[in-house]
């Protein structure tokens, strides 16, 4: 291959790392400017376009429930009579660790608990409705919002690579809208875009798994925290995965994500039994039916009259994050979702991790406001300033509290390594023109990179740094999305005119 045609080939490759280092070369060089410099524009993002965000997601969810029971409900994930590769439980078990993972054990307390410190305007700190609001938040933000735009993604993917078979790219989706664009320069720079968004969106879930396991150690075994302990975990892991990405020990990697999830059981079976259980099981009813009913309301919810602050510090930024970390995710579910209907792919990945989520948004979650309104502990002020630890203080107060502390650290780096690993993978297919096995190389300087970012970030900005950039690179990414909901639905159609038979099922 001559030097011209290896440019061309590594050229989404080499302009995405690129604009990646120079920003971490940036917080090297300017820390305190670059977070700066970040803030305000994030600032500037959510006063001007923060209703986009709350309008494209509540899209988003929209036209997941038209797929899932509309007139394309029986289309597969798939040629037509092809049999799922993973049986029901498998599949839910393998959605529930892409996309909830860390972040559920990193917020399940820490949210709730925040919003009982400082609600939203209108709200009495430290009230039972503070804490009522707490949890429903909680819940709201890691409910059917989330998976709707992991859906979206996964959808448009498996539709091009499973239906079509073209390479596992973004910018495939687009190929009912633009065509043989997609290897040219409008492909590239959808796939530079996407690939940028997704560096960002996992070293803002590094950086956040980083945090929590330095709390952890600093909780369980008296480590104290500082950049010294994070330095040493970010290491750590890096070698880690690193080494798991190159040597190719994905059935490690399987088995480690097979016991995490039987460990994240264990643990919610625990504090539902060793937690104030009558008030939690009452609980669980309560906000499922207040988060059925105050769903169409909050997602259309804006706050015209004030700055957006307090949605910048949350809504926003959830939606901003989950947007920048969604080609992963989205990416991995439509890998394992091979085979399934479209209304058997929305209500497993749509509704059934939702239900999960409020069990153990519950169970953690309100155990700390009962322990709060009735122990006077006064832990929510520190879950407020430091969110990562809340788990700990939640569960330093319940019987075995050290055993479920270790537990619980165990969770969060068995997750914090599989997701890093997932990611470097999923990042060297991208800018591999959709190669399934990019070269060692590749593998290598994305793992670096992210750890370099994720690192940068957090030493320079902490978690409002982390949050910060996540914000700002997923805003062009959310366009796109919203141009993957006219590309899966011209995709659809087109499928139904061929086949003109878009009601039967495909099982056959």
């Amino acid at each position: 291959m001559k030097w011209s045609e290896k440019l061309n080939h590594y050229s989404v490759f080499i302009v995405s790392a690129i604009v990646v280092l120079a920003v971490v070369v940036w917080g090297v060089a300017a820390p305190e400017g670059m977070t700066s410099t970040m803030e305000a524009m994030m600032t500037m993002m959510i006063e001007q376009f923060g209703w986009f965000y709350v309008l494209a997601t509540a899209l988003f969810v929209g036209y997941c429930l038209f797929l899932g029971f509309g007139p394309y409900r029986h289309m597969k994930l798939g040629l037509k009579g092809e049999k799922p590769e993973y049986t029901y439980f498998t599949w839910l078990g393998m959605l529930f660790a892409a996309g909830m993972g860390v972040g559920l054990v990193f917020w399940g307390v820490g949210e709730p608990l925040s919003h009982f410190h400082d609600p939203p305007d209108g709200i009495e700190p430290g009230s039972q409705e503070a804490a009522n609001y707490g949890l429903l938040y909680g819940i709201f933000h890691w409910g059917v919002h989330p998976w709707s735009i992991y859906a979206i993604v996964a959808l448009a993917l498996a539709f091009a690579k499973f239906r079509k078979n073209l390479p596992g790219l973004i910018s495939s989706a687009f190929y009912n809208v633009i065509g043989d664009q997609i290897y040219r320069w409008p492909g590239k720079t959808i796939d530079i875009i996407v690939i940028i968004a997704t560096t960002i969106g996992i070293a803002t879930s590094f950086g956040m798994s980083t945090l929590q396991v330095g709390s952890g150690l600093s909780e369980v075994f008296g480590i104290e925290s500082g950049n010294m302990v994070y330095l040493m975990i970010i290491a750590t892991v890096t070698f880690i995965f690193l080494l798991s990405a190159v040597t190719g020990l994905d059935s490690g990697m399987r088995y480690l994500s097979i016991s995490n999830l039987g460990l994240a059981g264990i643990l919610l079976v625990a504090g539902l039994v060793l937690g104030p259980t009558i008030f939690i099981s009452e609980h669980v009813v309560n906000a499922i039916g207040q988060y059925t009913t105050s769903l169409p309301e909050l997602s259309f919810m804006t706050t015209p009259y004030t700055d957006n602050e307090w949605m910048g510090e949350w809504t926003l930024f959830y939606w901003a994050w989950v947007i920048s970390w969604s080609p992963f995710v989205g990416t991995f579910i439509a890998r394992v979702s091979k085979g399934r209907s479209l209304q058997e792919f929305i209500i497993g990945v749509l509704f059934v991790p939702t239900l999960i989520t409020i069990l153990w948004f519950v169970t953690f979650g309100g155990t700390g406001l009962h322990l709060e309104l009735n122990n006077d502990l006064d832990i929510a002020e520190s879950t407020a300033e430091t969110p990562e630890v809340g788990m700990f203080l939640v569960l330093e107060q319940l019987p075995g509290s050290l055993l479920l502390s270790i537990g619980a650290l165990i969770l969060i780096t068995i997750f914090f390594i599989t997701s890093a690993n997932s990611a470097t993978y999923v990042l060297g297919v991208f800018s591999s023109k959709g190669d399934l096995n990019p070269n060692s190389s590749t593998l290598i300087i994305w793992g670096l990179l992210i750890s370099s970012i994720a690192t940068v970030l957090l030493l320079s900005g902490g978690l409002e740094g982390l949050q910060a950039t996540a914000t700002i690179t997923a805003f062009p990414f959310t366009f796109l999305m919203v141009l993957l909901m006219y590309a899966i639905y011209i995709s659809l159609k087109n499928e139904g005119l061929r086949k003109r038979k878009v009601k039967e099922k495909e099982d056959w």
